[in-house]
């Protein structure tokens, strides 16, 4: 049973006469022990709501619109306690933190209900055959990290005996048409070249069921001295990446109609090689794992630009930026400033000090290392920051807060969306970029 914390105000729940303290059981039949069940057994319009109270079971009957939420509040979202991972995989990011950081930054979960919920990807290590069977009649969709499909190099990427096996559920929830999007972390020498081909043909024998496949390269902190050594990425080996993952591109352009494996954003990079256009991310499905963000940024930026007016005073502002989009975000003010000479925007890239110099996302700078490298500068009017610096609540990796830095510098720092409307907006002053 799962104690009920709250009940929204004018809901179907409230109506019905259901109570914040009330435990409940189950739902048109269906006992509930977390989110996935609840969310399975609410869709109908008339709900047959079970709940413990005082000792006593007592049902209620509620109608609404379909899949519409009955007003019923708990605890956790999950309604449960998270799953943590139980791999210890040789690339791990949260394993090259340093020590002293706050605890939230070293819990890992391999949560198959966090993924339902936010998108997160799953090993499938800790699944059960019920969970499985759960997902398939649910029809749940799933974000898998898969490394590679051979069991016994699988079992040493993730380091756990479990790994290889629970391939079996891949295949399975592949087999029963369950929509998934996959992620493989590539490795040089442990799941490139012939092995990156094997884990893509078994993937592939799954479409239309996999969906989309990004490959991301592993990421490498001045951390990592004493896990197991991976070679870094060379021009040449990312380069052989790319041009891996274009050649079955093409090929599944003729056999599916999508390309649906996809290189991130940062394999390109790696490769000096130049960006797709935007007709090769087709509808962006691995957006959230960096595969077009920056074009898709682009695309939004140089749109708004075009219908833009400006007719202010002069303007001066700083973009704070990993050194990966500093580039591109360089050569988009340049021609921001070529159709409007009155505002001047610098680009600042800042070198991830704290992580090393491997590491060059803004999503992983940090409130000192911004500190250290802007303080001191002529930074206009404002710093603006992607929002990706920060957590809800505006805090920093290292627990600096924004405030803190805007005190710091002496300047408002204006935390923006990752959206060229929103950028050029708040570069040219008419928003407020997240405020």
């Amino acid at each position: 049973m799962i104690e009920i914390t709250g009940i929204t105000a004018g809901s179907p729940a409230e109506q019905a006469g259901i109570r914040a303290g009330d435990c409940l059981i189950a739902v048109n039949g269906t006992v509930i022990g977390d989110v996935l069940d609840y969310r399975y057994a609410i869709m109908d319009r008339v709900l047959t709501v079970s709940v413990m109270r005082e000792g006593e079971e007592v049902t209620f009957t509620l109608k609404k619109r379909e899949y519409d939420d009955p007003g019923l509040e708990f605890a956790t979202a999950l309604m449960d306690e998270k799953r943590t991972c139980g791999n210890h995989c040789i690339f791990c990011f949260i394993d090259q933190n340093p020590k002293g950081m706050r605890e939230t930054i070293y819990f890992k979960d391999d949560d198959a209900r966090l993924s339902f919920l936010q998108g997160s990807y799953i090993t499938l290590t800790n699944l059960t055959d019920h969970d499985v069977d759960r997902i398939i009649k649910m029809h749940m969709a799933v974000n898998v990290s898969v490394q590679t499909t051979e069991p016994d190099l699988r079992n040493k990427m993730l380091g756990n005996k479990r790994a290889g096996e629970s391939l079996k559920y891949l295949f399975r929830m592949g087999q029963a048409g369950v929509p998934m999007n996959c992620q493989i972390v590539l490795c040089p020498t442990w799941n490139d070249g012939d092995h990156l081909h094997k884990t893509l043909a078994d993937l592939f024998s799954m479409v239309p069921a996999v969906q989309s496949i990004a490959v991301v390269p592993f990421g490498q902190t001045r951390y990592r001295q004493k896990l197991c050594p991976i070679p870094g990425f060379t021009q040449e080996t990312a380069r052989a990446a790319v041009e891996q993952i274009e050649a079955v591109q093409r090929w599944s352009l003729g056999a599916h109609g999508s390309r649906i494996v996809y290189a991130s954003d940062e394999l390109y990079l790696l490769a000096g090689l130049p960006l797709p256009e935007d007709e090769a991310y087709e509808d962006y499905p691995q957006y959230e794992n960096g595969v077009g963000m920056l074009r898709y940024l682009m695309n939004e930026f140089y749109d708004a630009l075009e219908d833009a007016e400006y007719d202010g005073d002069a303007r001066f502002l700083t973009i704070a930026t990993g050194t990966a989009a500093a580039p591109f975000l360089d050569k988009m003010t340049r021609d921001l400033e070529d159709k409007f000479p009155a505002v001047h925007c610098q680009v600042i890239p800042v070198l991830n000090d704290f992580y090393g110099h491997t590491v060059n996302v803004a999503g992983l700078l940090t409130g000192q290392d911004l500190l250290a490298q802007l303080k001191g500068r002529d930074l206009g009017c404002a710093v603006l920051l992607s929002e990706t610096c920060l957590r809800h609540d505006d805090v920093f990796l290292d627990d600096m807060s924004r405030a803190e830095l805007e005190q710091a510098l002496g300047v408002p720092v204006i935390k923006t969306k990752v959206d060229g409307y929103v950028l050029l907006d708040t570069v040219l002053g008419f928003s407020d970029g997240m405020e």
